[in-house]
């Protein structure tokens, strides 16, 4: 059964990834009306979120620091006066497809996990729970990555 949400956990983030090639730091950064995130924000909550996820509640190490969780974590928004770097984001997009090959590995070492119900009313009571729950979060956020595509597109 995980072999299964890994596997769609590379597929959607490789559809991510395509996506979101060939933009600029301008369109990446950018907030269309309507909308209160933007397309590096999205991107970059994903990696965070994974990690607090699949480590912190399963008591390991993340990958990434405090402050970029603190910054892109549920409940924030862009900060308007620090955009992304496209050099920045193309490294927060290596490491969707890193975390990838890291959570496969990393998983195995959980024993213990810290169960919560999220903001949808689903219970996380394992690292299993958290990579099913995880890929449904990260369809969400491709989701709105689309509609924003979309949106920067037809302006």
């Amino acid at each position: 059964m995980l072999a299964y949400q890994f596997e769609i956990l590379e597929k959607s983030r490789k559809s991510l990834l395509k996506a979101t090639e060939g933009l600029s730091e301008e369109q990446i950064n950018r907030i269309p009306e309507g909308f209160n995130n933007n397309i590096a924000w999205n991107v970059i909550h994903l990696v965070v979120t994974q990690q607090l996820l699949c480590y912190k509640l399963a008591g390991q190490a993340m990958y990434v620091d405090d402050e970029l969780v603190d910054n892109y974590r549920k409940g924030t928004a862009p900060n308007p006066n620090k955009p992304v770097s496209l050099e920045d984001f193309n490294k927060y997009k290596e490491e969707l497809m890193l975390n990838v090959d890291r959570v496969k590995e990393d998983y195995k070492k959980s024993t213990s996990y810290i169960s919560f119900t999220n903001s949808v009313g689903i219970n996380i009571n394992s690292i299993e729970d958290a990579i099913a729950f995880n890929n449904y979060h990260e369809g969400l956020h491709t989701g709105f990555v689309n509609a924003l595509l979309r949106a920067i597109q037809a302006s």
